[in-house]
């Protein structure tokens, strides 16, 4: 079935032009979008650059394209694409803003949200076709979030206001006129002292009341951690926790009634086909994966099964790799895409499975998803990938057999210069196999073994998955292996291990290190050249390694970590009242006081002194998941013990760097980093 060309050949060119114009910076080389000659190393800016294009979405009718653009170093904006006349309208925030998570209220309006300096939330705004560039404020410092665009009114659509800007307090779901323009915006980090931010606030919240046209009541018990719509935009249901317990609540005659529902054993993953009706993954089965199905909300009775995996759970994570596909019409599920040891998409409708093979024919050898489609199911917008080539989002017509680029979102990048991803198994020392991927550099051999740098992943609760991956090519392309194994906890697992093992980090580790020692002695990496490198917990995991396995590993690299749970425990209960994570932190993990024993062990800064090797440590100073204090505390540690390290603490940063020239300065500190300790194969400039 032969693709015809581009019905559009302007698309790419103007799309290209919008998204371009990247001001260069003293380091970086910003203008340029193609890639580097063969001849050259790539440089570190080049792995680590926001996509040019992400999240593109069709309205209603399928006339507009909207998608959040790169602009200047790192910055986004919110483009907007017309089909027919090709025109492009775009707006972004002044200044170090950015926005993000945009939708589509009917065929003419968007909302998107507005943050400051990759760490503050500003609100909600609102901006028309034909006049993007005059954007408005809906919402400002009220926390708020989408929660769902009622098919019956798509110009007011339900918001959650989590957090008043000066009470703190959540204000719960309201719906919100869009129609009403004409507020200001208000920008209170600008305040030059207290009484000039309270009178700022206090004209945000003017306008905001005035855009408010219906509220829903708050539930009375515990702290709220989101809401639910069913298919149709209408409020359904409502989470919150006291304690630690989590509690499922259904709106019935505008209030709220706790439903039967043991939140622990069931995981409410969307709304269902039905009024009143959830899709949730059922409870634990002996000796296979849970089923994905429906529930009533109401009485907690389990329905059909939509989907049972034979060796995986299913898990949507909302991002990238796990999501439930609903047609556009009627909204009624019709797919389910998720991870398994490779990607994977399961179709319960006939007529998509069939364009999927349409689609897969349309681009082989790569991996197709569907993103979305006007209501007449006529034009889609699909994005591709591989392990070796970023996403590259395209529409296509399967009826005319047409379909055109959107966007190359990354393309500096030179698939053929990048390295395969192998999926590969590795047996845990209780008997159970688990995914891990492995990143070869070019040239690399068991007559030439190259270095290899293990790379747990955050979470604990996520997973890494196959595809291009920023981090395992970066460092493939400096001469080293990346091995990143999906430890017990990691998404797709639950049904394999017993429910405590979701807080085991010990056992994590464990993983970690079978998964380590299983490729040493597979003879593909040098055995005697191992470094172990992670993020957030991932971070976690490579303190505890060089702790726990003094002998393995010649080096670690901890980017914004947790090293003593005791600690953070105590950093949580400051806002206790606000946020449910101190609640379930203590009713899961325990109580520090109680269970000083067990905190002592799972805390790898109070055991320094068995660091034999190296350690880098990176945080940002206004990290609000792990404080600061995790990562000094180390370093006093190391200096304490007289161990080896480098430090790298960067203000108006939060947990990772949202910033390019950080992340750059943070990625290049860790090369010479492993360089000075870990030694490096010499790294081909082309794949063979």
């Amino acid at each position: 079935m032969p693709l015809l060309k581009n019905k559009l050949p302007r698309c790419v060119s103007l799309l290209l032009a919008a998204a371009g114009g990247l001001s260069a910076g003293e380091r970086m080389d910003l203008d340029r979008v193609v890639p580097v000659p063969a001849t050259e190393p790539i440089p570190v800016v080049d792995f680590f650059r926001p996509a040019l294009l992400q999240e593109p979405k069709l309205n209603l009718s399928g006339t507009h394209i909207g998608a959040i653009i790169t602009a200047g170093e790192d910055r986004h904006e919110l483009l907007v694409y017309e089909l027919k006349t090709q025109k492009i309208e775009r707006v972004g925030g002044i200044g170090d803003k950015d926005i993000y998570q945009f939708s589509w209220l009917n065929d003419r309006r968007l909302v998107f949200e507005l943050a400051a300096r990759k760490l503050y939330g500003l609100g909600l705004f609102a901006a028309d076709v034909g006049s993007i560039g005059n954007a408005y404020p809906l919402l400002q410092y009220y926390g708020s979030r989408l929660v769902a665009v009622p098919t019956q009114n798509r110009l007011q659509p339900l918001v959650w206001n989590s957090s008043d800007w000066e009470t703190r307090r959540d204000l719960g779901v309201a719906a919100i006129n869009t129609d009403i323009r004409g507020g200001k915006f208000v920008n209170l980090l600008a305040a030059s002292d207290s009484n000039a931010q309270w009178s700022a606030a206090k004209d945000a919240t003017d306008n905001n009341e005035k855009h408010i046209v219906d509220r829903y009541p708050v539930p009375a018990s515990g702290i709220g951690y989101g809401y639910l719509a069913d298919k149709e935009g209408r409020l359904e249901f409502a989470f919150t926790m006291q304690d630690g317990l989590p509690t499922l609540h259904r709106l019935v005659d505008r209030h709220w009634e706790k439903c039967p529902v043991n939140l622990e054993r069931i995981d409410i993953i969307n709304c269902g086909d039905q009024p009143g009706q959830l899709v949730v993954l059922g409870p634990r089965q002996d000796g296979k994966p849970r089923a994905l199905q429906f529930m009533t909300g109401a009485t907690g009775q389990l329905g059909d099964v939509v989907l049972q995996d034979e060796a995986y759970d299913f898990y949507d994570n909302g991002i990238s790799n796990g999501w439930l596909y609903r047609e556009p019409v009627h909204h009624l599920i019709i797919g389910a895409v998720y991870e398994r040891d490779g990607p994977n998409v399961v179709w319960f409708s006939e007529g998509y499975r069939n364009l999927q093979k349409i689609l897969d024919g349309f681009f082989p050898g790569l991996v197709v998803r569907i993103l979305g489609s006007d209501e007449a199911q006529e034009l889609f917008l699909v994005a591709t990938f591989s392990d070796r080539h970023p996403v590259v989002y395209s529409w296509v017509d399967p009826k005319k057999r047409t379909a055109g680029l959107i966007k190359n979102s990354e393309p500096w990048i030179d698939p053929k210069r990048m390295q395969p991803m192998n999926i590969i198994k590795f047996k845990t020392r209780d008997g159970r196999r688990l995914d891990a991927y492995l990143t070869l550099p070019a040239g690399a051999s068991k007559q030439n073994p190259p270095p290899l740098v293990v790379l747990p992943h955050g979470g604990p609760w996520a997973r890494d998955s196959w595809g291009f991956d920023r981090e395992a090519q970066f460092l493939a392309s400096r001469g080293y292996a990346v091995l990143k194994p999906n430890y017990r906890g990691s998404n797709g697992y639950a049904w394999m291990f017993p429910e405590e093992d979701r807080w085991d980090f010990r056992k994590m580790h464990d993983d970690v290190t079978d998964a380590t020692k299983a490729m040493i002695a597979s003879g593909l990496i040098d055995g005697n050249r191992v470094a172990i490198m992670g993020g957030s917990f991932g971070g976690y995991l490579a303190l505890a390694g060089v702790v726990n396995e003094p002998q393995l590993y010649r080096c670690a690299v901890t980017i914004a970590g947790v090293f003593d749970w005791a600690q953070q425990i105590k950093d949580k209960r400051y806002n206790q009242y606000d946020s449910p994570v101190f609640g379930w932190l203590m009713r899961k993990l325990g109580d520090p006081e109680r269970q000083r024993e067990k905190f002592d062990a799972i805390s790898p800064v109070r055991h320094v002194d068995q660091v034999r090797v190296p350690v880098f440590v990176a945080h940002g100073k206004d990290d609000p998941i792990a404080d600061i204090g995790q990562s000094r505390s180390l370093i006093s540690e190391l200096e304490k013990n007289h161990v080896p390290y480098e430090a790298f603490l960067v203000s108006e940063e939060g947990h990772g760097m949202g910033h390019l020239d950080n992340q750059v300065e943070l990625y290049s500190r860790i090369e010479a980093f492993l360089a000075k300790y870990l030694g490096t194969a010499t790294p081909a400039t082309a794949a063979p």
